[in-house]
């Protein structure tokens, strides 16, 4: 594994020749060095906790958010879970080789389309020390060799985690370079990565819109942006009431600090009298502070809801704050995920199947839902066993970010003697 005493250029310059025998490496191989990266995981379960508390601590002393430390934070059971994540990449199909399309022609020419590997994944990510490994698997497994750059608040928990894949990826027959780190968290070094052309083939930004900016100003190397998460929940006039209810705290109580959390909740005028009590009680007694339209307020009874500012329907907040607002229509839900929605996961909570398929069809997002909540756009939810980040483009990839996403295509041609007249 390559650690960052040497220039970002020459870390990805290695990289870019480790990912050239990466890419021919068989699949016994890779699941062999993955399954060797989780057990090193579970051997090494005290030291990655020690190194953790190192961050925590430096956090505090930071005053970082509780959802910010809730993100850094790791225990045995969230170490288990990056490890069980590892093998579940490697039990997954290898899509390296896969023929996605086949045809001849009628001068005899054989053409396949057939998925292969990027090359060099650069990982650009804040807070989640989880994401080191989930990027290096995902990597390794695609073919792909992988740049990682983590933020300054994990450097202990980064550097050990990456220390560890590596050097158990090397002992299982990986070239040295396959899963690199850059040590620290200096913008200079951020804007040194993002302009290796040649030698990065994709770059994947995983934060906050602070990141994406400062990426997109600096980029030379195709990006996909892991971006913000501003989700709703709407429940519709047809809505069972107390599904909606389970959907909407899970939503936004389960896991508050992450990307799939929902940040806002629609509700039918002709349901809110019914539903806006009820919810907000359930909310306030899961801690969370209610931000709301002028409908919403007067409706939710003795349940407090502050005033919504402009502001608050275009906030990820990232903690136990949601806005609340009264739409009049379906149509009213559409247009407002659509004025302020980020394209990252939106639901519906809704009885009526055209309700249902009108707003799947409509609301313009990555991932998008009929009855259930958003906390389920996540690469190991889907089956992906883990993921970088979950895209809100449209081009090459969108959702969450897992193997095939991590692949691009290779036309192979065979004949025999033609020639083109």
């Amino acid at each position: 594994m390559a650690v960052s005493t040497e220039t970002v250029s020459d870390i990805c310059t290695a990289a870019k020749r480790a990912s050239r025998a990466l890419a021919q490496l068989d699949t016994q191989t890779k699941d062999s060095a993955l399954q060797a990266i989780a057990e090193a995981l579970e051997d090494r379960v005290a030291d990655i906790l020690e190194a953790n508390a190192l961050d925590l601590e430096a956090g505090r002393e930071a005053e970082l958010s509780g959802a910010l430390l809730d993100r850094l934070a790791l225990d045995p059971r969230r170490v288990a879970a990056i490890a069980a994540g590892v093998r579940a990449i490697a039990a997954l199909s290898d899509p390296v080789g896969e023929v996605v399309d086949g045809f001849r022609r009628p001068n005899g020419l054989e053409i396949r389309k057939v998925r292969v590997p990027l090359g060099v994944v650069a990982v650009v990510y804040e807070a989640r020390p989880n994401v080191t490994i989930d990027a290096a698997a995902l990597c390794l497994k695609s073919g792909n060799a992988t740049v990682l750059r983590g933020s300054s608040s994990a450097g202990h928990s980064n550097a050990l985690l990456a220390q560890l894949a590596g050097e158990a990826a090397e002992a299982a027959g990986l070239p040295e370079a396959a899963i690199s780190i850059i040590r620290g968290g200096e913008r200079e070094e951020l804007r040194e990565l993002a302009t290796q052309t040649g030698t990065v083939d994709l770059l994947i930004p995983r934060g906050g819109e602070q990141l994406k900016s400062a990426l997109a100003e600096h980029a030379t190397v195709p990006v996909i942006y892991a971006a913000s998460g501003n989700c709703h929940v709407y429940v519709d006039a047809s809505a069972d009431l107390d599904l909606a209810q389970r959907i909407v705290v899970n939503a936004k109580v389960q896991r508050p600090g992450v990307c799939n959390a929902a940040e806002t909740l629609l509700v039918h005028r002709d349901v809110a009298a019914a539903f806006l009590p009820q919810v907000a009680r359930a909310l306030v007694e899961s801690g969370v502070e209610l931000r709301g339209d002028k409908r919403a307020y007067e409706l939710a009874g003795q349940f407090p809801i502050e005033p919504a500012s402009p502001a608050d329907w275009d906030t990820e907040y990232l903690s136990l704050i949601l806005a609340v607002a009264v739409v009049d229509s379906l149509d009213g839900a559409i247009e407002h995920i659509a004025a302020h929605g980020t394209g990252h996961s939106e639901a519906i909570v809704t009885s009526d199947r055209d309700a249902a398929r009108r707003f799947q069809h409509a609301v313009d997002a990555a991932c998008v839902y009929v009855n259930a909540s958003t906390r389920f756009t996540d690469g190991g939810e889907f089956g992906m066993g883990a993921e970088i980040g979950n895209s809100t483009q449209k081009l090459h990839a969108r959702g969450p970010i897992g193997l095939r996403e991590l692949c691009t295509f290779k036309y192979l041609i065979e004949g025999d003697g033609q020639v083109r007249s």
